[in-house]
């Protein structure tokens, strides 16, 4: 019985988050993905090319 109500639960949780995540318009998203690959290239050593 537990065992069902947490994949109930599990459930409900995914089921949300897919929702919140489909709330985003594709502006947000694009912005989003911006932001994230900005702060990658921050983050990342700088390289040459050259070894």
């Amino acid at each position: 019985m537990a065992g069902l109500a947490g994949v109930a639960a599990t459930g409900a949780v995914l089921a949300r988050s897919e929702r919140k995540r489909r709330a985003y318009t594709p502006d947000e998203i694009r912005g989003r993905l911006h932001a994230r690959v900005a702060e990658a290239a921050d983050e990342a050593p700088a390289t040459t090319g050259e070894d």
